[in-house]
């Protein structure tokens, strides 16, 4: 028979719980977001986060189990984001699940949040192994060799600003509301992407690693010309920058997936992550593909961000690899997914980054 998991997600500012079943049925998915709360601050507060999760998460799996019409009795285990994430966070999110395990007696998986969103095209699609994902969000972006549910290969990634994170810089700078993303793709749609001649940072060097600090500081440096030219900022200005901003982003990752399909001559190219949903990214991808002769998936919009089907998701695979794991299990606030790799972007005590 079909396992069931609950799933429970709340790495940075949506709460979320799931019901999946191993035939990739799902049953329910709840996410209550924290955009309003975090409005004025111009990005996701940790403390706030932190509260807000506390708050809602118990609320979010009784009516995740509501809408599966399903108790606790009917599951066959619980899986829960146990890290990367802000560790207020994931802390509240690995304790409920701990508490939810020792009432009902369950066993509780720990996922990595970047493998949820990984394995996203196993959940959506049934894609064989193996294939090729970018990974691309606001807080990560690389490119994996994803061979099992427990086995990445990191071809490349970001050295400084993930993709996301530039969009809600962008944003910022140019006095568009948060989250950056969806403000900067809507701008770009009535702008003029050749207007501004923007870098195409890291083209000019081998290998599959990326990097947008400098074109975020390209945008910085655009603004303050027109500013100063004009005494400020036209709707066109801003539209024009937007678009031509989003259109290096998109050039910049179809020429490193080029090469990661190259390299790993992958049948499919997955792409998943918050900045998966871009649709200007997502052609410019689907041509990438198409020119390797790649199938090219996209998860629904609805499973880009944040949510806990792909936790749940997650948890089936690696609960059916042998991982169980115990009241031990940590909130970790970086997790590598690839173990193997060096670090990209510094490590510490708490560990590398990416």
């Amino acid at each position: 028979m079909a396992l069931t998991f609950l799933g429970i997600e709340s790495s940075c500012d949506d709460t979320a719980a799931a019901v999946v079943r191993e035939d990739g049925t799902i049953l329910a998915s709840v996410v209550a977001g924290q955009t309003a709360l975090h409005a004025d601050f111009g990005g996701v507060v940790p403390e706030i986060a932190a509260r807000a999760h506390a708050e809602k998460l118990d609320l979010c799996v009784e009516e995740a189990l509501r809408e599966a019409r399903l108790g606790l009795a009917d599951l066959d285990g619980i899986a829960v984001t146990a890290g990367p994430g802000l560790i207020g966070g994931v802390l509240a999110g690995v304790m409920l699940a701990k508490g939810l395990a020792v009432g009902s007696g369950l066993p509780l998986v720990g996922v990595n949040h970047l493998a949820g969103h990984a394995l996203t095209p196993r959940l959506t699609d049934g894609v064989a192994y193996p294939y090729l994902m970018l990974l691309v969000s606001g807080g990560h972006c690389q490119f994996l060799s994803v061979s099992g549910p427990q086995d990445f290969t990191r071809l490349g990634g970001t050295i400084d600003d993930a993709p996301g994170e530039a969009f809600d810089k962008v944003a910022k700078l140019l006095g568009l509301p948060q989250p950056g993303g969806p403000s900067v793709e809507a701008a770009a749609q009535a702008g003029d992407p050749r207007r501004f001649a923007f870098p195409r940072p890291l083209l000019d060097r081998p290998g599959c690693d990326l990097s947008f600090s400098g074109l975020k500081t390209a945008v910085l440096r655009q603004r303050d010309e027109l500013a100063a030219a004009q005494g400020g900022l036209h709707e066109q200005d801003r539209n024009d920058i937007c678009a031509g901003f989003q259109a290096a982003v998109a050039a910049v990752l179809a020429e490193k997936t080029r090469r990661a399909l190259i390299q790993t001559a992958a049948p499919v190219l997955a792409v998943a992550g918050g900045v998966a949903a871009n649709q200007t990214l997502r052609a410019a991808l689907q041509d990438v593909a198409a020119a390797a002769g790649a199938e090219f998936l996209a998860p629904p919009l609805r499973l880009c961000t944040d949510n806990a089907a792909m936790i749940a998701w997650a948890g089936i695979e690696a609960y059916n690899a042998g991982q169980r794991d115990g009241m031990d299990l940590a909130a970790r606030p970086r997790w590598p997914l690839d173990q193997t790799a060096a670090p990209m972007l510094g490590a510490g005590k708490r560990g590398a980054k990416a």
